[in-house]
């Protein structure tokens, strides 16, 4: 067995996927927008993941835009059939890399296009709609408009399965009376820990919750805590974090981004890293110091 083969599988969309993923997001330049700095170390990382083993990868096409998906049909087009791409849609970029909502029909059915063409397919495997109420986090509000039209495109063929992205409980209700929802998409880690109650209820339904930013986003997680555990066992403080997190509940699905091979290769060996119960005791109290 394989390091990442001892994250154990979890089904998304109909297919049985490694716990620890990949996120493409870093891919591109800085912010997300234009090209990375180096194309062939970013051609590396994707290639290294799937020899690794990884057969979930987390992209959209407004990451550049269209920068990230270009990237990953040169390094990796004919597909592995095992390899499910998870994209989304909801967003567009600014000029000067701002993010701003695209929600009507045209914008969307242009986004799933866009996918397509990028990324070499003639169907997107799972299509993430990026709630954008607030760009912060999940704000309340209707999603029937915008997931009426990624339903009618998924009718058409063009999409296998729908997830919902930066979404509160009440809109994943709202979704599933318009379509299934095989995923969620939002913001968890040790610190940032407001969807615990929805991570259960998911894992109760046996719906994926997959966690942006597991390991702090932009600004990586800092601890005391987290410091100290990681190297009680001799391990780093990004790899603990990422252990905890799959440790948190089985329908958790990581895909944790980087730029690096080296980087990489040391987030994928946290699918071999124990816990003990005292640390994750520890690392559980990081959420009411966050707090």
């Amino acid at each position: 067995m394989s390091t990442i083969d001892q994250s154990g599988t979890f089904n998304l969309g109909g297919r049985s996927v490694k716990r620890l993923g990949y996120g493409a997001m870093q891919l591109a330049g800085p912010g997300v927008f234009g090209p990375p700095k180096d194309h062939g170390a970013a051609m590396a990382v994707l290639r290294e993941a799937v020899a690794s083993g990884v057969n979930h990868i987390d992209t959209s096409d407004f990451y550049g835009p269209h920068v990230t998906n270009q990237i990953i049909r040169e390094a990796l087009h004919p597909y592995r059939d095992d390899l499910t791409i998870v994209t989304k849609i909801g967003a567009r970029r600014g000029g000067d890399g701002s993010w701003m909502p695209a929600f009507s029909r045209e914008e969307l059915t242009a986004a799933v296009h866009d996918n397509l063409r990028n990324l070499g397919l003639d169907v997107l495997d799972v299509v993430n709609l990026r709630i954008m109420f607030d760009v912060h986090g999940p704000a309340e509000g209707s999603i029937e408009a915008p997931l009426t039209v990624l339903a009618d495109l998924q009718r058409q063929g063009l999409v296998r399965h729908i997830g919902l992205s930066n979404v509160t409980s009440r809109q994943i209700t709202e979704g599933r009376g318009i379509t299934e929802i095989v995923c969620v998409q939002n913001q968890y880690n040790l610190a940032h820990r407001a969807d615990d109650r929805l991570i259960d209820d998911l894992a109760h339904e046996g719906t994926a919750y997959v966690p942006f930013f597991p390991l702090g986003g932009f600004t990586p997680l800092q601890s005391s805590t987290l410091s100290d555990v990681a190297a009680r066992l001799g391990a780093t403080p990004m790899q603990v974090a990422l252990a905890w997190l799959l440790r948190r509940a089985e329908n958790i699905l990581l895909i944790p981004g980087t730029s690096s091979v080296g980087h990489l290769r040391e987030n994928l060996a946290a699918a071999g890293l124990v816990l003990p119960d005292e640390a994750v005791s520890e690392l559980n109290r990081m959420a009411d110091i966050a707090a």
